[in-house]
């Protein structure tokens, strides 16, 4: 029996991916440039949006090249401490090291635990950068669902130093809009903000509506009107083929599970984090016919002064598509109906 290519994990890299080309060059380009271009770019969208697979394929493209060696981090620690760590006891970077001499520091006494200095820790990740120098390698940090907490900004704070020196360290950071916000507006931190940020929108619907033909075994016509349910969403894009292919191909009798997967896994969680404000104008937006901005703030009872921070809250969020001037649309699939139900 042929296993289901589609799956439910988040953050996990699914068997099927619709490609962003366009995103991923630009990003990959920029690093490789000689000089780089960027050392440090940011990946924002809604959740589910697919942040941390778009971050994996570049890690994994990069490392294709010998020059190219990469790491994760997570927020949850000392992201300093645990990069010395991992820099000096790994077997991919300590055969770097002793090819150049190791580290005179103490790298290699480094524990992971709260007592750990985060000072000595910093200078363990220059001298050993500067050893990846001398080897011509460069080394990408992954950061998934950054946080503004005192372990990030510490981090940020130092990276800023080694770009300062010169140090061949890369950086990708991927999070929702208000924590990437969040931590760019702290203090002695405003250099992120000239760091360029990645949205992450709609998929290709030509795309999905391909990969759906495919691997269902379904006509062009049905593949066309299950990649159009998607909106071009992600994770819907993933929920929708793994329902369909349980159901062998019939996508009307998947309908009912991907709304409710969709709603307790991402739209519960989304509706819990927005304010009264964004969702009374998500409301009017549900309800409004055509989203047109006169509509919309007539039916809330909402003045220019009222609606406007709430727009661009939302767009920011990228919950809400502003691109069509004095229209606004939901980006995400059967949300319309979810907000409906739900009491402002």
């Amino acid at each position: 029996m042929k296993n289901n290519p589609y799956t439910l994990v988040f953050g996990k890299e699914p068997l099927e991916v619709i490609p962003r080309l366009t995103e991923k060059n630009e990003l990959i380009e920029a690093f490789l440039n000689d000089p780089p271009n960027q050392q440090i770019y940011m990946i924002t969208g809604v959740r589910g949006c697919g942040k941390t697979v778009f971050m994996t394929e570049i890690s994994k493209e990069l490392r294709e090249n010998d020059e190219w060696e990469s790491i994760e981090l997570s927020t949850s620690q000392n992201l300093l401490v645990t990069m010395a760590q991992i820099l000096s006891k790994d077997k991919r970077f300590v055969k770097i090291l002793k090819q150049v001499g190791g580290i005179s520091v103490a790298g290699f006494g480094i524990q992971l635990n709260e007592s750990a200095d985060s000072a000595n820790s910093q200078i363990v990740i220059q001298e050993i950068l500067e050893k990846f120098k001398k080897r011509n390698k460069k080394l990408l940090v992954c950061i998934d669902e950054v946080v503004s907490n005192e372990y990030m900004k510490e981090f940020a704070s130092v990276f800023q130093i080694l770009l300062r020196e010169d140090l061949p360290i890369y950086l990708i950071m991927t999070g929702l809009y208000d924590n990437i916000n969040d931590l760019r507006n702290e203090k002695n931190l405003t250099f992120l903000y000239r760091a360029p940020e990645i949205k992450l929108r709609a998929l290709n619907i030509g795309s999905i509506a391909e990969n759906y033909e495919k691997n269902l075994e379904i006509s062009q016509k049905e593949a066309m009107e299950m990649a159009n349910l998607t909106k071009g969403y992600s994770f819907a894009f993933q929920v929708l083929g793994y329902f369909v292919f349980r159901h062998n191909g019939n996508y009307k009798d998947a309908l009912s599970e991907y709304r409710q997967y969709l709603e307790d896994y991402v739209y519960d969680k989304l509706w819990s984090e927005l304010s009264g404000g964004d969702r009374k104008l998500l409301y009017g937006i549900a309800v409004s016919e055509k989203g047109k901005a006169k509509d919309i703030k007539e039916i809330i009872g909402w003045d220019n002064n009222q609606y406007t921070p709430y727009r661009d809250r939302l767009i920011k969020k990228m919950v809400v598509d502003g691109d069509r001037y004095g229209y606004l649309k939901i980006t995400l699939p059967l949300f319309e109906e979810y907000v409906k139900r739900r009491s402002i």
